[in-house]
């Protein structure tokens, strides 16, 4: 289990596999959606869930996670 620090200053439990995805974001802004595999989708899923990255579509149509600004 780790602890991520929101912007608002609440924090947030988060378990390790949600970390370790949480940490591909520290070499890239954005991941898209087909670069990760199937259990790490998921875990990506879960962190929108909880607001800490953000899924939107990009120009092509195609889903792209990114990082939420503020997040520790």
């Amino acid at each position: 289990m780790k602890i991520v620090e929101l912007v608002n200053k609440l924090s947030l439990p988060i378990t390790n596999e949600e970390s370790d995805v949480l940490g591909q974001f520290q070499e890239t802004p954005e991941i898209r959606k087909a670069e990760f595999n199937e259990r790490e989708q998921e875990l990506a899923n879960s962190l929108v869930n909880k607001d800490i990255l953000l899924r939107h579509k990009n120009e092509e149509g195609r889903i792209i996670y990114k990082r939420r600004k503020g997040i520790n």
